[in-house]
């Protein structure tokens, strides 16, 4: 009886899982193909940085669809491949803001604030749909961390808009972008290390279970 219960329980939880991946997805592509033009429209490290972002987040988003449900293995690889995504995406950040720094770009602070709002509002609905599941697996918790990040990101890149607007010069931009780099490396440190102590796990359990009965 009680193995029918969490049967029925861990379905439950993959089916619940599956629903809000969905929903968070279908957001954050269409931010990304609003972003990724306002971006280069508006010349902001910041808003591409942010487009991006959301690109990276829906391709983690279908990989986190496709092993819901499946052994931790798979579960936790696919964490450890996001993880190593994000921090490639913090390390074009940061390369992206340096060139903007040495070319003295000077964004479009209007754009920027229009854009940045839009993103923080679905990102703020996106965080609070995944605020159940943030402690399932890693593979969770690396979605919600993602969306976590966002938010933080998209309240900086209104704080680099007013910036760029009260200065008239492209530094805060600039600033905001390398601080978004930064955080996408750090939370990439996070989801690497957890799916590593999980894929541990696993490969111990196994070879406990692998390991020859003692003689009676």
């Amino acid at each position: 009886m009680s193995v029918s219960c969490c049967g029925n329980n861990s379905e439950s939880q993959a089916s619940r899982n599956r629903r809000v991946l969905w929903i968070v997805l279908a957001v954050n592509a269409a931010m990304f193909l609003i972003e990724v033009f306002a971006g280069f429209a508006a010349k902001s490290a910041s808003l591409q940085a942010d487009a991006l972002d959301f690109l990276a987040d829906s391709a983690n988003y279908a990989i986190s669809l496709l092993v819901v449900g499946m052994a931790v293995r798979y579960r936790a690889g696919a964490a450890l491949a996001k993880g190593l995504t994000m921090g490639a995406f913090g390390v074009w950040v940061l390369g992206v803001s340096v060139l903007h720094a040495f070319q003295g770009t000077l964004p479009r602070a209007e754009t920027m604030g229009i854009v940045g709002v839009l993103a923080l509002l679905a990102n703020a609905a996106c965080m609070a749909l995944l605020y159940a599941q943030r402690d399932d697996d890693s593979n969770m918790r690396s979605v919600w961390l993602c969306s976590r990040n966002d938010v933080i990101g998209n309240a900086a890149v209104l704080l680099a808009a007013l910036g760029v607007f009260g200065a008239q010069a492209g530094w805060p931009d600039v600033i905001v972008a390398v601080l978004m780099g930064s955080l996408a490396i750090h939370a990439a440190w996070q989801v690497i290390r957890q799916s590593l102590t999980e894929l541990r796990k696993k490969s111990d359990t196994e070879r406990v279970d692998l390991r020859p009965a003692a003689d009676p």
